[in-house]
């Protein structure tokens, strides 16, 4: 294998994260289902909590694909969101993206609000509201791009640079993306998070989540979060994510062409009143998108003329899309935001962000496309029928 900066992103996906055979040769690593270790090992590892040999060469190889230096994982997307949070004083401020993932705002609203962390949300794809960077000096940015549920595109190198200059650190929620399609650490971002339960690991099989930085302090700061807290994930997890970043690239290209696929079928019928998705080019930042992804992810948020009723009619009919709030997996999903995962958020802030009843988010799986077609058009014939009737 090439130097690991110079080699391709397969390449490293697939041979990194490989180690701790010992004498046996082994591929693929072994899953270490232990505890504790013999004080002054060679590795350094003395208890799981601390550290295990799944924890550091799933470590290595997200940090390998984010373009970083350094990656801490966790036991979850929201133990990520917790880590990085926990590194806060009260009397800080977040300056966040309005457009935030329900638990994230549950997050930041219900619980670190508590402690005195304070959050004021602005629609940062406007770039008029970016002088309030310099003016508020938050102690972070707190970014999404492409954001949850909407999937709005935050210019991230701008955002990066505005932020740079105000002192303030930039963190980018990745989940959506996927270091395959987005790299916030090339684009100036502090710290890159991503729900490694979702398109990193692939298969619906495991909960996790990572860290990953360029920058030494921020990295002691998580190695601290993920011991202190206990936010550490299980090695099994650890392992099944490993293994399954190993076909990252394969997975997001289909999920991308399919999506896209759909998106642009989508805009032509009848009772969808929006289709999103970032490449298709009706999407308010197509441009930005093209610029900053290499493609436009497996998502499509879709809003039906209709009310949530209707709108989860619509999801029973499905029959290869399953209704679920999760996300990224190879099978196709759908979610009702305003029911599931926004129901933490107010109604009239969901409201004011553009999240309504009728609003649909597809996570578009790697099955044949044609299938997930037909499927999709059933369901609307079905909910067109029972708005006629």
């Amino acid at each position: 294998m090439r130097n690991q900066k110079t080699a391709g992103f397969s390449t490293r996906g697939v041979h990194g994260g490989r180690g701790f055979s010992g004498t046996t040769g082994a591929v693929m690593p072994p899953v270490y289902l232990t505890s504790t270790f013999e004080s002054g090992n060679p590795d350094g590892f003395d208890y799981t909590r601390s550290g295990n040999p799944n924890f550091r060469l799933l470590q290595e190889s997200v940090a390998a694909l984010e373009g970083a230096r350094h990656a801490t994982c966790f036991a979850s997307g929201v133990s990520a969101i917790t880590a990085v949070v926990s590194t806060l004083r009260s009397g800080d401020l977040v300056l966040a993206e309005e457009n935030l993932y329900g638990c994230t705002y549950r997050l930041f609203e219900r619980v670190f609000a508590k402690f005195g962390l304070r959050t004021q949300y602005l629609d940062l794809s406007q770039t008029a509201n970016w002088e309030a960077i310099p003016r508020l000096r938050p102690a972070l940015i707190w970014l999404e791009s492409p954001t949850n549920p909407l999937l709005k595109i935050l210019d991230i190198e701008g955002i990066s640079r505005a932020g740079a200059a105000a002192g303030a650190p930039v963190l980018v929620d990745n989940t959506f993306a996927s270091p395959y399609l987005q790299r916030p650490l090339e684009l100036g971002a502090t710290l890159s998070l991503s729900s490694t339960t979702k398109y990193i690991n692939g298969h619906s099989d495991c909960l996790g989540g990572v860290v990953a930085t360029n920058d030494a302090e921020w990295q002691e700061k998580m190695i601290f979060a993920q011991k202190a807290l206990g936010l550490q994930p299980s090695p099994f997890d650890a392992w099944l994510t490993t293994r399954g970043q190993r076909t990252l690239a394969l997975r997001m290209e289909r999920h991308c062409s399919n999506a896209l696929e759909l998106a642009c079928w989508l805009e032509k019928q009848p009772g969808v009143r929006l289709v999103r998705h970032p490449f298709l080019r009706s999407h308010p930042q197509y441009e930005l998108a093209k610029r900053q992804m290499r493609g436009g992810s497996g998502l499509i948020v879709i809003e039906l003329d209709c009310s949530a009723e209707a709108a989860l009619v619509f999801c029973r009919r499905l029959r290869l899309f399953t209704l679920a709030e999760s996300l990224g997996g190879v099978e196709s999903l759908v979610c009702h935001p305003a029911t599931m995962t926004h129901a933490s958020v107010p109604a009239e802030v969901r409201r004011k962000v553009g999240i309504g009843d009728g609003l649909l988010r597809l996570s578009v799986g790697v099955e044949d496309v044609e299938d997930l077609r037909s499927d999709l058009e059933e369901a609307l014939q079905a909910v067109l029928q029972r708005s006629e009737s």
